[in-house]
């Protein structure tokens, strides 16, 4: 368990939901090419979404360096890892999703060396692949503005991606072999400056699942601090093996309906405010499009 009287440099918190054969994946990884090498004092906490495939049974058999946290029920991405933010009294956190796949460059030392000189870096991401090697663009994010999010959507970001005006959405004009600022990263691998969490607050529990990290990331902007993207540091993303491309379709429809969802719950939080009614009652019409086009 946690030992509260000495700070740890990296707390790792992993949210699992019925990914059993990946969480292992994940788990054995990270040791074999992190935690096995590194000088830094670490804990990995994985929070599970009361799943019913023998998940935590494996991690407490055959990971007992993890902190184990077992819900009675599937709260969401959002309230698990406040679950484990909450008593977090790390230097760094790090959120990481169960279907993260770690390799010899995946050294998270450099982004916490980086962390300790840029002291205006809030959040830091590696940069996350696919396996066939692509960028995970989810990583790689500019503000999801009404505009941004149109480029996107209607697919005019693909036809245009070194344009920063039709670009804005993933950020695709700049350089992704380079360090470099973004707007926001992902909460599949994502690490955080502790004491931030007093400033800006946990991750906001309204979204189930998709945009707390949007959220975050915008509360850490606007709370003077920089996001970054640092490509020196890389992880394998084997994408949605919980959600979106589950095996399971009850569960994939289920998912799809929460990221569009999402999508206007952002926009309430964030834009409502700032626009006519009807700007909201068009954006409804069209992620109802979207939705029932998957």
């Amino acid at each position: 368990m946690k030992n509260k009287n000495k700070q740890k440099d990296l707390e790792i918190i992993i949210v699992n939901y019925n990914s059993q054969f990946w969480l292992k994946k994940t788990l054995s990884t990270l040791q074999e090419f992190y935690l096995n090498k590194t000088k830094k004092k670490i804990d990995v906490t994985v929070v599970d979404n009361n799943s019913t495939d023998d998940s935590m049974k494996m991690v407490l058999r055959e990971f007992k360096w993890v902190n184990p946290i077992k819900l009675q029920e599937n709260f969401g991405f959002a309230i698990a890892n406040n679950t484990a933010l909450k008593t977090s009294t790390a230097k760094y956190i790090m959120l990481l999703n169960s279907d993260v796949e770690f390799t010899s460059n995946s050294n998270l030392d450099i982004l916490l060396d980086f962390l300790d000189k840029k002291t205006k870096v809030g959040v830091i991401t590696p940069r996350i692949e696919f396996t066939n090697k692509d960028l995970d663009p989810a990583c790689h994010r500019g503000e999801p503005t009404i505009w941004a999010s149109f480029t996107y959507m209607f697919g005019i970001e693909k036809i245009f991606p070194k344009t920063k005006l039709f670009a804005q959405y993933h950020q695709t004009y700049k350089n992704l072999d380079s360090i470099h600022t973004i707007d926001a990263c992902s909460g599949a691998a994502m690490i955080i400056r502790g004491k931030l969490l007093s400033k800006i607050g946990l991750l906001d529990e309204r979204f189930f699942m998709y945009a707390e990290d949007l959220d975050w990331c915008k509360r850490v902007r606007e709370a003077g601090y920089l996001v970054v993207y640092n490509p020196d540091v890389k992880v394998i993303h084997h994408k949605n093996k919980s959600g979106i491309k589950s095996t399971s379709q009850q569960i994939a429809r289920k998912t799809r309906k929460h990221f569009y969802d999402t999508m206007l719950q952002y926009y309430d939080k964030h834009y409502k405010d700032a626009y006519p009614s009807f700007i909201r009652s068009i954006i409804k019409y069209i992620l109802v499009i979207k939705k029932g086009a998957l």
